[in-house]
């Protein structure tokens, strides 16, 4: 009985802090739906261990526990796959966007060159002289000498 309650509280516990985490938007939609199922699964089969019993027998497995283990690593693989599968994804959007700020920044840096050359002077008018101030070193006063 111990064993029904401890899994019970373990899914509502694992359900509330998901919802949680759904709701300060640290855990996006399709990610907290995995977790809603791997919670309600272990609400499940914390309330009704019968069932894993059960199914094991209908399958055909001598132990029927070790059947939620197979279950749970079988889960682990496709979480896996499907993980890799949106990394991949991400990586070529990645690329791509890098891409396109590549080609951005050198047609600014063509459009910023040819902007200067339209606001140079013309070379046909010569640039009138600066004047320079010139520097008039004085010697110090106070009665050397």
């Amino acid at each position: 009985m111990m064993v029904i309650l401890v899994s019970a509280v373990l899914g509502i516990a694992l359900a509330s802090v998901i919802l949680y985490l759904v709701r300060r938007d640290h855990l996006h939609g399709s990610y907290a739906l995995w977790w809603l199922v791997v919670a309600a699964a272990t609400l499940v089969v914390g309330v009704f261990p019968h069932l894993v019993d059960r199914l094991g027998e209908l399958v055909g497995i001598a132990y029927p526990p070790i059947l939620a283990i197979i279950l749970g690593m079988g889960l682990i693989l496709i979480r896996m796959l499907l993980m890799d599968v949106d990394r991949s994804r991400q990586e070529r959007t990645l690329r791509r966007l890098t891409q396109r700020l590549a080609i951005l920044d050198q047609e600014l840096g063509e459009a910023r060159a040819k902007l200067a050359t339209l606001e140079s002077p013309p070379a046909a008018e010569p640039a009138m002289p600066r004047k320079s101030a010139q520097v008039i070193v004085l010697p110090k006063s106070g009665g050397e000498g």
